[in-house]
């Protein structure tokens, strides 16, 4: 089945934090003249939708705010299905995660909340820990947006949220219910924005064990990057390997445009 749709990660496979992977407009002017749909997704959780839309507005690319998929607004979701009323949750995390989870009716407290939601959280305290692996020790429900231990900078590989959960789950002898990559939960909230199913749908992204297991556990096809955290070594030791490996996001579209996207008359 031809892909239509991609959804692509965004840190490692289009910036380096403030750098951009190669030349941006170009490379989505040659997505839209293939005519593909496009979902970001990230397991970044630290920032709103607004400000994804921004960032990708300041490298030349317009996204819509319908476009992002976070694994903050993963979460709110699966919680708003949890709970339709909304509530009390404990967070541990920054702005942009609390920020989301209010929006969609879910408050941070540690007042009878429904559930310990933790993320990357570079303002991290001893207290929050403490706080958080207690309320799990106490039988709260424990989510983690993300399981990434880091996450790629121009300086190299920086602690991530995987690194947080690590500690909580250590304090509380409780494994986190993961949200974000590689659970299918979140790949699938993207595929009801784009319309397409998983096997008209290639997922691109950097990291092995969460983009491409992710994108494989929901059977779609698969393309890996080298710009980000995986290397080819690495890559080649993967099973099942990869539709594709490739040096970036340009080379990723130039390897696919003759055998894999349909043409303008199959469309």
């Amino acid at each position: 089945m031809p892909v239509r749709s991609l959804i692509l990660d965004m840190d490692g496979v289009l910036w380096h934090d403030s750098l951009p992977i190669g030349d941006l407009p170009a490379i989505f002017a040659e997505i839209r003249k293939l005519g593909l749909r496009v979902v970001f997704a990230t397991n970044n959780a630290t920032k709103t939708v607004e400000q994804f839309v921004e960032k990708l507005a300041d490298f030349g690319v317009e996204a819509s705010p319908r476009q992002i998929v976070t694994s903050a607004t993963a979460t709110a979701h699966f919680l708003k299905q949890q709970h339709p009323r909304g509530g009390c949750v404990y967070v541990v995390g920054e702005t942009g995660l609390i920020q989301i989870l209010n929006e969609a009716g879910f408050r941070n407290g540690v007042q009878n909340p429904l559930a310990v939601v933790a993320g990357m959280d570079r303002g991290i305290t001893y207290r929050k820990l403490k706080t958080a692996a207690m309320l799990v020790r106490a039988g709260v429900p424990f989510i983690g947006t993300n399981p990434d231990r880091t996450f790629p900078t121009p300086e190299g590989l920086a602690p991530g949220a995987g690194t947080i959960l690590a500690a909580i789950e250590a304090a509380s002898d409780v494994a986190p219910r993961i949200i974000g990559k590689p659970s299918p939960l979140m790949y699938r909230f993207a595929l009801e924005r784009l319309g397409t199913s998983a096997s008209e749908t290639m997922i691109v992204g950097d990291r092995l064990e969460t983009d491409i297991a992710g994108a494989q556990a929901l059977g779609s096809p698969c393309a890996l990057v080298l710009s980000g955290v995986s290397t080819n070594a690495e890559a080649e030791a993967w099973q099942p390997a990869p539709q594709l490996i490739a040096t970036d996001l340009a080379e990723v579209l130039a390897k696919w445009r003759w055998r894999a996207f349909p043409s303008s008359e199959e469309r």
